[in-house]
């Protein structure tokens, strides 16, 4: 079993909680300490989180990531940590900030 290294940027997907990507902190279990951290409320431009990950998204002004937060607990149910490329986490930190 590979491990994803603590200080590297992931996206985290938990079961109540939604999609995250940020710097992974602390992991043990199926609970996580990010930090820097970005709830992806919506996407487009990748099939999916795993391609997100790798590739990040071709259409970076559709999709939807609110401000970044220094630091968000998810104290259980996480159910995918996806290492990201640093392409990728150069385009998700690039995507504006998205405000209601």
């Amino acid at each position: 079993m590979t491990t994803i290294p603590i200080r590297s940027y992931v996206i985290v997907r938990a079961k109540e909680a939604g999609v995250f990507a940020g710097t992974l902190e602390f992991r043990h279990k199926d609970e996580v300490l990010l930090s820097t951290v970005r709830r992806i409320w919506e996407w487009h431009g990748a099939a999916s989180l795993s391609q997100l990950a790798q590739e990040g998204t071709s259409e970076p002004e559709n999709c939807k990531l609110p401000c970044p937060v220094d630091h968000i607990l998810l104290p259980g149910g996480v159910i995918e940590i996806l290492a990201v490329t640093r392409a990728a986490q150069k385009c998700l930190e690039s995507i504006p900030i998205w405000t209601a």
